[in-house]
C-alpha cells in the first residue's frame, strides 16, 4: 500500500509541539583528563542511581516522555496488531530436550504474554504444562532451565522484571514442587548443571546482587551446590581467590560443565571475548579439596569452541583463518599448530559447533543463508543436512543419549519453522509438535527482499539487506527504518520479526546494515569494527543510509536510524556525525558514552571489544566513539527518542539517560528527544505486553516525525 505524506499532517505536528518544555536538567561540569585530552561531562550527577534528586529526574523525564506519546494517535492500534501477529504466529515454541519418551520445552501461547514449562509424551503425544512462572512470584520470568539424567528434577533460573540477576530453584516432577534450595544471585546467561548423580549442582555465583553494585559482575566463582543443603555449604570450584594460577581477571566468570561422558571436568574462563581459556580435570577430582586444573586452551589460541569425545579435542578456531577451521587433537597432549584439520576454512564462515552421541554439526554462512553439515565422529565423514533455503540452527535434544536433532528455519519474510532430524535417516521432517498453527499473511507476495553491497568511505563492500512494499514507488517519499549493531562479532542474519512486519504494514521500508563489528564476513569483519576500527561501524551504517537515500527508497526527512546496546554506539556517532542524515533516531539501552560506562559493573568486561581506559592509544579510540562528548550546542539533531529499562544490569540507566540529557539542553532544530523509562524492563525481557507496548509507543513516534498520516496529533 503507498501512503501520502501530506505536509500539512506534519505542519500540524510542528504547531500542536511547537515547544518542548523538558524537565530541568541542570549542567554540573566535571572534566576529565584522558592523558591530555579534557573532556568537560555536564551530567556525571545523574549516575547517582541511588540519589533522591536522580530518581525525581528519572521519573520526570518518564511522565514528560509519555505526556508527548500519549498525544500520537493509533499507538493502540499498532499494539493490538503486535498481538494480532503474536496470534497468527500460533503459540511459540524455544529449542527442546529430551529425557526418554519426554521433551521438556518453553512455549508461549499465542494469547499468553509469558512462556511457561511444558512436556511432551513422545509415544502419546499428550502435553502437559509443568510450571507457570505466575505462581511462583509476581513478576517471575522463566529464563533458561536444566534437567537432571533421568528427568525427574528440573532446575529453573527466574528473573524478576526483565532484569537479568537471577535465582535458581530446583522443581521435583514427582511431587510438583519446589525444593527449599535458593541459588542466588546467577546472571542470566550462565551455564548450570546437574552432576551425572543427580544429587549436585554446578554453577556460577555473582558477588553481589544489588544492581547498583560497580561489583555486580566481578569476582564471581564457579560453586557445587548438593541438594537439599544450605548454599552456605557449597563449595567454591574455581575463583580469582581461590585459583590464583589461572590468572583471572576480576571480570572473568568462571563456568563449569562436563564432557558428555562424564570423565572430565571442564572450566571455561569467560568475557565478551569468544575466545576462552579453558581447563579440565578428572570428574573424580570434585571430590577433592582444591582441584587441580590443566590447561587445554589459552585465549591466543583464537579458538572458540571444543567438543570432548574421549581423548579426542575437537575445536573451532580462527588462527590464521579468519572465516574458522574445525580441527582434532589429542586432549591429553593438545597441539593446535599440528592438528588434523577436518574443516578447512573456505570462503564461507563457519559459524558453530556442536554435537550429538556420535556426530559433530557446523553451521556454514554465506551472510544470507546458512547450512547445516554433519560430521561422523567415527569416519569424519561430511555430510550436508538436507534443510529448506535460508539461515539454519540446529541443537541436540540429548546428545549424551542419541542423535535426535531439532533444526531451526528462517528468512526475512518465512516464519521461522522447525524440524526434525537424525542422521541414521538422513531425512530433515518438519516438526509435528513444535510449529504453531500459523495463519500469516503471504509476506512474499507483498514484500520484496534485496541483498546489496554498499560502497563505505574506505571502499569496503559492506551488505544491505533491504524489505520493501512490492510496486513501491522509488521516488524518496516513503518512510525507511534502518538498524544495524556491530559488536562482538555478532552477525545480523535474515530472521522473520512480527514488531517489525507491523512496521512494513504502515508502508515503510525496513534496512539492515551488517556494519563492520559483526561476523557477516569472519572474525577479520570482526576485527576491522573494534578498538581503533570502530568508527568502521559508524560510517558503513552512513554508508547505508546514504545508499537508500541516493537509490530514491526514502529520503533524509523520512529516515528512522535505529541502534541498541553496542548498537548505541553505532547510532550515537551515526547521528553525532551526520545528524542532517536521519530524521529520527531510537537508541535503545545504547553504550553512548563508554567514557563513563567502564565505570559501571559491566565496564570492564567491554574492555577487550573496544580498549582500556588505563591504556594511552586505546583511550584515543575510546574518545572517538563517546557519542555523548560528540553532541554539540546548537547543532540540529533528529528527533530522538532513547529507550533505558530500570532493570538493566548491562547498560546502567545513566548511561542513555546522559546522552538523552545532552541531547535535550543542546538542539536547535526543534525536534523532540524524549527519554523513554521502563521501570518494568531490564535490558529486555520476555513479557510480551511490556514489549509490545514500548514498541508501540516508540514506533509511533517515529512515525510521527516522519510524517506519517496516521500518527500525527491533532491539533487543540
Amino acid at each position: 500500500m503507498k501512503y501520502i505524506f501530506l505536509s500539512t499532517g506534519l505542519l500540524l505536528s510542528q504547531i500542536a509541539f511547537a515547544q518542548y518544555n523538558y524537565p530541568k536538567t541542570p549542567e554540573k561540569p566535571v572534566t576529565d583528563d584522558f592523558f591530555g585530552t579534557k573532556i568537560t561531562d555536564n551530567y556525571q550527577w545523574l549516575e547517582d542511581l541511588k540519589s533522591p534528586e536522580v530518581k525525581t529526574w528519572f521519573k520526570a523525564e518518564s511522565d514528560y516522555s509519555h505526556a508527548i506519546i500519549d498525544k500520537i494517535p493509533n499507538r493502540d492500534k499498532l499494539y493490538k496488531r503486535m498481538k494480532e501477529v503474536q496470534k497468527m504466529g500460533g503459540d511459540s515454541y524455544s529449542y527442546a530436550r529430551q529425557r526418554g519418551n519426554l521433551y521438556f520445552y518453553i512455549k508461549t501461547k499465542k494469547n499468553e504474554k509469558l512462556s511457561k514449562l511444558y512436556t511432551r509424551d513422545i509415544s502419546t503425544g499428550k502435553e502437559t504444562l509443568i510450571f507457570d512462572p505466575e505462581t511462583y512470584k509476581k513478576d517471575a520470568q522463566i529464563t533458561y532451565f536444566s534437567i537432571d539424567s533421568k528427568g525427574s528434577k528440573i532446575a529453573l533460573l527466574f528473573s524478576k522484571g526483565g532484569g537479568e540477576i537471577c535465582e535458581l530453584k530446583i522443581l521435583d516432577l514427582k511431587t510438583k514442587k519446589i525444593l527449599d534450595d535458593t541459588l542466588s544471585p546467577l546472571w542470566s546467561e550462565f551455564n548450570f548443571e546437574f552432576t551425572p548423580d543427580d544429587q549436585s549442582i554446578v554453577y556460577t555465583k555473582m558477588s553481589t546482587g544489588d544492581p547498583n553494585s560497580n561489583m555486580l559482575l566481578k569476582e564471581m566463582k564457579a560453586m557445587l551446590h548438593q541438594i537439599g543443603t544450605s548454599s552456605d555449604k557449597d563449595i567454591v570450584l574455581a575463583s580469582r581467590e581461590d585459583n590464583p594460577e589461572l590468572n583471572m581477571l576480576t571480570e572473568q566468570f568462571p563456568m563449569i560443565e562436563f564432557s558428555d561422558d562424564y570423565q572430565y571436568i571442564l572450566l571455561n574462563i569467560g568475557s565478551t571475548k569468544s575466545e576462552s581459556p579453558q581447563f579440565y580435570a578428572p570428574y573424580s577430582a570434585l571430590k577433592d579439596k582444591k582441584i587441580t586444573w590443566k590447561p587445554i586452551v589459552k585465549a591466543s589460541d583464537d579458538i572458540t569452541q571444543t567438543f570432548i569425545k574421549g581423548d579426542q579435542l575437537f575445536f573451532l578456531s580462527h588462527k590464521n583463518a579468519p572465516n574458522y577451521k574445525i580441527g582434532v587433537t589429542s586432549l591429553s597432549n593438545p597441539d593446535f599448530d599440528h592438528a588434523k584439520i577436518i574443516i578447512p576454512e573456505g570462503n564461507a564462515v563457519i559459524t558453530s559447533m556442536h554435537n550429538s552421541k556420535n556426530y559433530l554439526f557446523y553451521s556454514l554462512n554465506n551472510g544470507i543463508t546458512q547450512d547445516k553439515y554433519q560430521i561422523d565422529l567415527k569416519t569424519l565423514a561430511i555430510k550436508k543436512v538436507p534443510l529448506p533455503g535460508g539461515i539454519n540452527n540446529s541443537g541436540a535434544l540429548n546428545a549424551r543419549e542419541n542423535d535426535n536433532l531439532q533444526c531451526y528455519n528462517s528468512n526475512w519474510l518465512t516464519p521461522g519453522t522447525f524440524y526434525e532430524y537424525n542422521p541414521e535417516n538422513g531425512k530433515a521432517v518438519k516438526s509435528t509438535y513444535f510449529n504453531g498453527e500459523s495463519s500469516y499473511p503471504d509476506y512474499n507476495a507483498l514484500y520484496e527482499v534485496k541483498e546489496v553491497e554498499v560502497k563505505s568511505h574506505d571502499g569496503t563492500m559492506v551488505p544491505l539487506s533491504i524489505i520493501y512494499p512490492k510496486n513501491m514507488k522509488m521516488d524518496g517519499t516513503t518512510p525507511a527504518y534502518i538498524t544495524g549493531y556491530g559488536g562482538y562479532g555478532i552477525s545480523s542474519t535474515p530472521r522473520f520479526s512480527g514488531r517489525l512486519s507491523v512496521l512494513l504494514e504502515q508502508g515503510v521500508v525496513l534496512a539492515i546494515a551488517h556494519v563492520r563489528g559483526g561476523g557477516e564476513k569472519g572474525e577479520n569483519w570482526h576485527k576491522d569494527g573494534m578498538k581503533a576500527k570502530k568508527p568502521n561501524t559508524w560510517k558503513d551504517f552512513i554508508a547505508c543510509s546514504e545508499y537508500l537515500i541516493d537509490q530514491n527508497y526514502t529520503s533524509s526527512s523520512k529516515l528512522i536510524g535505529n541502534g541498541a546496546s553496542m548498537g548505541g554506539v553505532l547510532i550515537g556517532r551515526a547521528i553525532t556525525e551526520r545528524p542532517d542524515l536521519y530524521a529520527v533516531a531510537i537508541a535503545e539501552v545504547g553504550m553512548t558514552n563508554v567514557l563513563r560506562s567502564q565505570n559501571s559493573a559491566n565496564g570492564a568486561n567491554q574492555i577487550p571489544e573496544v580498549g582500556s581506559l588505563k591504556e594511552p592509544e586505546d583511550t584515543k579510540y575510546l574518545i572517538e566513539m563517546d557519542a555523548q562528548s560528540k553532541v554539540k550546542k546548537g547543532v540540529k539533531y533528529p528527533a530522538v527518542i532513547v529507550r533505558t529499562g530500570m532493570n538493566d544490569s548491562r547498560i546502567t540507566p545513566w548511561e542513555p539517560a546522559k546522552f538523552a540529557a545532552a541531547l535535550q539542553n543542546s538542539t536547535s532544530s526543534g525536534k523532540p528527544v524524549l527519554l523513554y523509562v521502563n521501570y518494568e524492563n531490564g535490558h529486555f525481557t520476555s513479557d510480551l505486553d511490556v514489549v509490545f507496548k514500548e514498541y508501540s509507543d516508540i514506533f509511533a513516534f517515529a512515525l510521527w516525525q516522519v510524517g506519517h498520516p496516521k500518527f500525527q496529533p491533532v491539533k487543540k
